[in-house]
């Protein structure tokens, strides 16, 4: 059956004409969300498959969009890929990893194959821009890029992200409710914007308890399992040793936590830890780790669709969408010692 005739046979099925299904699939703004998808519905029971090189020629499109991300290595992304990947597969795009390892060059090559049509759109998790913000200049006045979870100041661009300083408040609190009264942050890289909020959290949580922070209650790790290694070892190489720790990330966390084991101290007995990011091996670590949970697969289907509406000029304008997080209590915080 050839091309025109299936585009027929979907618009027989939906109820609509065949103009109507060709906008619909090559998701033009003409169409309403409720049509597009009473189009995609039929499409789908008539197990129809699009010839993409006709169709990418024809909408001058590459129907590919790019997940930028600092470190692939990290299992925080693999929530978020699930999310972004749904949404773009049901839209008839390709999704294409992207992995800078904090390398300028290596994130300016990303933003030239948008630039240059290679990809439709980009999903950023880097928290930094090129140079060079060229290709951050539409016509439309928005660049169809979306910002997941890490921030960028000072530009014009859709964010989809989380209440970084609140969320560690709530942690903080959550300690000091227990009792402890010596509470250390291990923050993430500075001056990042993430770990700056996240330190805000901390510090505000402790002022709103009447705590005071030593000096060298808040070292800088840079999220890697060693890092929180070191910061640990140098929190507990000093006086006045604190008997609870607020972790900017999870891996930090095991990794403090694997530093107190190796000095005899117990988790949560001695010291109790609060991680932030909830990975799924936080549930099975031991002892399951205490932290802040995001919902990152529904944070990659949002931003997804926020990119989608930007491509197919449903949203004109840069909004910030913030998800709500939650304080996930396991079995490595408890009562202060005594």
């Amino acid at each position: 059956m050839s091309e025109r005739t299936r585009i027929k046979d979907i618009a027989r099925v939906a109820g609509v004409s065949t103009a109507t299904v060709s906008r619909a699939l090559s998701d033009s703004s003409l169409v309403t969300d409720a049509t597009r998808e009473k189009v995609r519905e039929a499409a789908s029971k008539l197990n129809y498959r699009l010839n993409v090189r006709a169709r990418n020629l024809r909408i001058q499109k590459s129907m590919a969009v790019l997940l930028v991300v600092r470190n692939m290595r990290n299992p925080f992304y693999l929530e978020i890929f699930r999310g972004v990947e749904a949404v773009a597969r049901a839209a008839g795009y390709v999704l294409l990893m992207g992995n800078t390892e904090d390398d300028p060059e290596r994130e300016a090559e990303y933003f030239d194959m948008l630039r240059d049509g290679r990809a439709d759109g980009m999903i950023l998790m880097t928290g930094t821009l090129p140079d060079s913000h060229a290709v951050l200049d539409t016509e439309a006045g928005i660049a169809p890029i979306v910002v997941a979870l890490e921030a960028v100041e000072n530009c014009r661009l859709a964010h989809v992200r989380i209440d970084n300083c609140t969320a560690a408040k709530q942690a903080v609190r959550h300690l000091a409710a227990l009792g402890h009264r010596r509470i250390a942050h291990i923050c993430g890289p500075l001056p990042e914007i993430l770990s700056r909020l996240r330190l805000d959290g901390y510090r505000k949580a402790m002022a709103e308890a009447g705590l005071a922070i030593p000096d060298n209650y808040e070292p800088v790790g840079d999220y890697s399992i060693r890092s929180g290694r070191e910061c640990c070892a140098g929190l507990f190489d000093a006086d006045s040793p604190p008997t609870a720790l607020f972790v900017a990330n999870d891996e930090m966390a095991f990794g403090a936590i694997g530093e107190l084991r190796r000095r005899g101290l117990r988790v949560p007995e001695d010291v109790s830890v609060v991680g932030f990011d909830d990975l799924f091996i936080s549930e099975s670590y031991s002892p399951p780790l205490t932290t802040i949970s995001q919902p990152r697969v529904e944070i990659g289907r949002t931003a997804m669709t926020m990119l989608l509406d930007i491509i197919g000029a449903r949203r004109t304008a840069p909004e910030t969408i913030e998800m709500r997080t939650e304080l996930v209590v396991r079995q490595s915080t408890g009562t202060a010692p005594h």
